[in-house]
């Protein structure tokens, strides 16, 4: 005979699943159950630890990143600025090499018109019944140039004077008048003396001089003319 029992009965408790978890009510038991301050302050500071190591960690990463990006502008900044500094040597070196091949061009150029210079000077300084017997060098070396300069000096010349006058003034008004040219110095005067030119009695005099550079505003340049036939 079959007995079915229609009158619902009491709910059977379903088994706990298995698994690992800790609830808030077991939480706190665990926490009741700790009853050591010292280990209360240890679990404290190894958390504030974990917290500022963290904290640290987020800070440094950050200033990583933009000192890594500072970094990069520099590294490009100093390789566009490495190339201007190559060229600016570069243009040094061809002006250094320039300025040496124009001092060269001028020493030439200037020791070429010494004794042009020379003969001028002395002969414009002549004044009237004054003649000149002699011009010739007595040494020669390196010489400073003119002020204001800067090319490679012509070499140094002195320069012996030998000439007769009528009148001890003029001889005079000619050490006056060479000494106020611009391209002779260190005028030493010699002795004078009667001697006798042509039946006539004149006075001769000599004189030692140094030839210098004059400076730059007293040379004038001129076109040459050549006139082809």
């Amino acid at each position: 005979m079959i007995e079915i029992n229609l009158l619902p009965g009491p709910k059977k408790k379903r088994k706990a699943s298995a698994g690992i978890g800790i609830s808030l009510d077991q939480f706190k038991a665990i926490f009741d159950q700790v009853k050591d301050p010292l280990l209360v302050g240890a679990v404290a500071c190894w958390v504030v630890g974990i917290l500022v190591i963290a904290f640290f960690y987020t800070t440094d990463t950050g200033r990583m990143g933009r000192l890594q990006e500072e970094l990069t502008r520099v590294e490009q900044e100093q390789k566009r600025f490495q190339v201007m500094i190559d060229q600016k040597r570069k243009a040094e070196r061809l002006r250094d090499s320039l300025v040496a091949e124009i001092n060269v061009i001028r020493s030439i150029d200037g020791e070429r018109f010494v004794w042009g210079h020379i003969l001028e000077e002395v002969t414009r300084a002549l004044p009237d019944y004054t003649w000149l017997v002699s011009v010739e060098p007595l040494s020669a070396g390196p010489a400073a140039p003119a002020p204001g300069d800067s090319a490679v000096a012509a070499p140094a010349v002195r320069i012996q004077v030998e000439g007769r006058t009528s009148d001890i003034q003029a001889y005079t008004r000619f050490l006056r008048q060479i000494a106020e040219s611009p391209w002779i110095t260190s005028i030493v005067p010699g002795p004078t003396n009667t001697v006798q030119e042509q039946d006539r009695p004149v006075i001769a005099f000599s004189l030692s001089a140094q030839y210098r550079r004059a400076d730059s505003a007293y040379i004038r340049t001129a076109p040459l003319i050549q006139t082809l036939r």
